[in-house]
């Protein structure tokens, strides 16, 4: 029998195709299954060239971002033997979003000339997810018919249906946190993690571990701050611009906005959102009365009065005064929907432009971010450059915990083998020069645990 083991089979240590092979009790486990989004073709996919035809026993999938489920249809056809699982709304979700990404990739072929796209067809897609296997939170499964390793989801607060995964097997215990958030959002709660003592490995995000948390940050006086924002271009007689992705952000802004509304904080304005964030909001409000919500039972859909663009005709949301737009995507990435409207709405001096997430330097939305007013913007290379003369404000509503309750975490569990994953190399060293039991995994080569 295989010694146990984790493999990063990620192209390169960072936040890209999330996906690693645990070796354990004599079984081959895949954890993710993602896509990177800075690359295309063969290359956004992990590394599952390592991966003989048809050896993979089960596969879990912690969360349904792109970065971590968006290449699974492709592993699942080469793997037509493993079993695969994930908590119910993730399997709504990742339905969503990868039906999307099928659409999006027969674009870039065309527009792109990247031959090898589609990586999967709707057809290839809709036979996958009839393996799909959802599971609930804190109730343990066997993940092999003889019942050899069992695994648990726990809500790790990142987006709905986020998981932290509890595998245990020939004695060993091991927790993957995925994407993890302790405090509680607008709409969804924390992290609600069981006690870990005993644990024999711990796999660990650490997004934010090159970047500290200002000081005296709170979520409520961010909060206050960003409905300022909002309001002093309302009151201008201007809009408002949110960039946000259409799964997860989405419906958090939505939630701010309507609570807000329902203290009279804000004034009862038109919100507008598009077609893709329509379609995961739709999911997000099926599973109002069955995930843990910081107001049970609401649904952004029926409770709001919110106006909703058409996903395949991006130009169909025009600009109206005194109105909120929460278009995706939340990079401002070029043939977005946020991307395509701000060519109208930058160069108005009454308009505010609201960033309440991570843009990549890459994008259209950091070189808003670090530009000054004035500047001319390249949006896109289809159209001429456009004037920056809107306020620009950034808010921290990240999805990902800080990097100092990730320490508190990894030290309260106290497990003698931490691996540290999805970062930067900045923000991975970060976490082992302030812990004594730590490994920074090399791509391709094992761990043994």
């Amino acid at each position: 029998m295989t010694s146990p083991s984790l493999t990063l089979l990620t192209r390169a240590n960072e936040i890209g195709a999330n996906c690693y092979l645990l070796e354990l009790a004599g079984l081959r486990i895949i954890i993710d299954a993602g896509m990177h989004p800075k690359e295309s073709g063969r290359a956004a996919l992990p590394r599952y060239e390592d991966l003989p035809f048809d050896s993979i026993d089960a596969i879990l999938v912690s969360h349904s971002h792109l970065d971590h489920v968006g290449t699974l249809p492709v592993l699942m056809m080469d793997q037509p033997s493993a079993r695969v699982y994930m908590t119910q709304p993730t399997a709504a979700l990742a339905d969503a979003l990868l039906h999307n990404s099928v659409n999006v990739m027969t674009s870039q072929r065309t527009e792109l000339g990247i031959d090898e796209y589609p990586l999967y067809t709707h057809e290839q897609l809709d036979d996958c997810e009839r393996r799909f296997e959802g599971r609930h939170y804190d109730k343990p499964f066997d993940i092999d018919f003889d019942g050899t390793v069992r695994a648990t989801f726990y809500d790790a607060g990142h987006i709905l249906g986020s998981a932290g995964i509890l595998i245990e097997g020939d004695g060993k215990r091991i927790f993957y946190t995925g994407d993890i958030h302790f405090e509680d959002h607008a709409l969804s709660k924390g992290a609600l993690f069981p006690d870990l003592q005993g644990l024999d490995a711990l796999i660990v995000e650490t997004t934010r571990g090159d970047s500290e948390r200002r000081a005296g940050y709170t979520r409520q006086s961010e909060e206050n701050r960003f409905i300022d924002c909002i309001n002093l271009a309302l009151d201008r007689g201007g809009s408002v611009l949110i960039p946000v992705f259409a799964m997860g952000k989405t419906q958090e802004v939505l939630t701010m906005v309507h609570e807000n509304k329902d203290s009279r904080r804000l004034p009862d304005v038109p919100v507008v959102i598009g077609g893709l964030s329509t379609k995961m909001t739709v999911v997000y409000d099926k599973f109002a009365d069955s995930t843990r919500r910081v107001h049970p039972g609401f649904r952004i859909l029926r409770d709001m009065k919110i106006s909703t663009g058409n996903r395949r005709k991006r130009q169909s949301i025009r600009y109206n005064p005194g109105t909120i737009y929460a278009l995706s995507s939340g990079m401002m990435s070029e043939k977005t929907v946020s991307n395509n409207f701000a060519r109208g709405f930058l160069d108005d001096p009454r308009n505010s432009l609201l960033f309440v997430g991570y843009t990549d330097p890459s994008t259209p939305g950091y070189r808003i971010r670090t530009a000054q007013r004035g500047d001319m913007i390249d949006l896109s290379q289809d159209f001429a450059p456009v004037k920056l003369d809107c306020d620009v404000e950034v808010f921290d509503f990240s999805g990902h915990a800080p990097r100092d309750q990730i320490l508190d975490f990894i030290r309260k569990t106290n497990a003698p083998q931490n691996i540290l994953v999805h970062g930067d190399t900045p923000a991975m060293q970060w976490f082992a020069d302030h812990l004594e039991h730590s490994t920074i995994p090399k791509t391709g080569q094992k761990t043994p645990l």
